[in-house]
């Protein structure tokens, strides 16, 4: 049985995670009352149950709700029903421009402005994205990307493995990504945005790899770096995390992070591991 509850902020594309569930054969159900998430589960979770894949979708409806959702959360861990949440998270920027767009009004905001509501829902939603398994920024997704992500990591296959590693390039003058597990800054490397014929492309050109690699401090800080991450990802298997996310880091994020990302995502991939790659801000400028 596969149980996925699917939360997170309001505006973070959970309607459109519980679609892509739903196209990948998941019995989904939005807005179940949490009174009732333990019945549910129970129904699920009998011998007899035809459905072997559950998605359960709860967003915020104020204290009252998010107290009784921890209750049955916590029924479910004692009574043994495991299950596996995902979070959605996005910037307060991107979900304001989302309330904007579709001129609706936040479900915490009916007597105050929008900002404040995201305000006092993050806040309440905290101790939840603390015990997610997987935690997905949406910020800079569209959803077809969102939902070749949450493709990835709940696939079914022979070869799936319950850890899904995302290598995500970016650059540092435009944010940390949030949901970085793991960050490694990579502006110590030769910089293409400085060779005039180099600056309009991006890590994904040949060139432009070439020449971030062309030193004897790249190839040894890559291969100290592979054998870091690889040392480390059997061990976050062996604990059981479901999602690392690994942040790489320039200046702009159209050259360096890009490379080395690449170079990761091949290497791990050629490994066997369930890997995505992401270049958050190689497009712009």
């Amino acid at each position: 049985m596969k149980f996925v509850i699917v939360t997170g902020l309001s505006g973070s594309g959970k309607s459109e995670a519980m679609r892509a569930l739903e196209d990948m054969g998941f019995y989904c159900v939005d807005n179940l009352p949490p009174a009732l998430i333990t019945k549910f589960a129970e129904l699920c979770y009998q011998p007899n149950s035809s459905i072997d894949k559950v998605a359960l979708g709860i967003d915020i409806r104020g204290r009252k709700f998010f107290e009784a959702l921890h209750e049955s959360l916590n029924y479910l861990r004692n009574a043994n029903y495991k299950y596996e949440m995902m979070y959605l998270d996005c910037s307060d920027n991107v979900l304001l421009r989302r309330y904007k767009m579709t001129r609706r009004n936040h479900p915490l905001a009916n007597n105050t402005q929008i900002p404040e509501g995201i305000k006092m829902e993050r806040k309440i939603m905290e101790p939840l994205k603390e015990i997610s398994d997987c935690i997905i920024d949406t910020s800079n997704m569209k959803p077809k990307d969102l939902k070749e992500e949450i493709s990835k990591i709940y696939s079914d296959g022979e070869n799936n493995q319950n850890l899904t590693i995302s290598v995500v390039s970016f650059g540092f003058k435009h944010g940390i990504p949030a949901d970085c597990d793991l960050v490694f800054d990579v502006r110590f490397l030769p910089n293409p945005y400085y060779v005039e014929e180099l600056r309009p492309k991006t890590g994904d050109d040949k060139e432009v790899r070439e020449y971030v690699m062309d030193s004897k401090i790249s190839e040894e800080f890559y291969e100290k770096l592979l054998d870091m991450i690889n040392f480390l990802v059997p061990q976050y298997i062996e604990e059981g995390k479901h999602h690392l996310v690994i942040g790489i880091g320039c200046t702009g994020g159209r050259h360096r992070s890009v490379t080395i990302s690449n170079m990761i995502y091949d290497d791990l991939s050629s490994k066997g591991y369930r890997v995505v790659k992401k270049h958050r801000d190689s497009m712009l400028r």
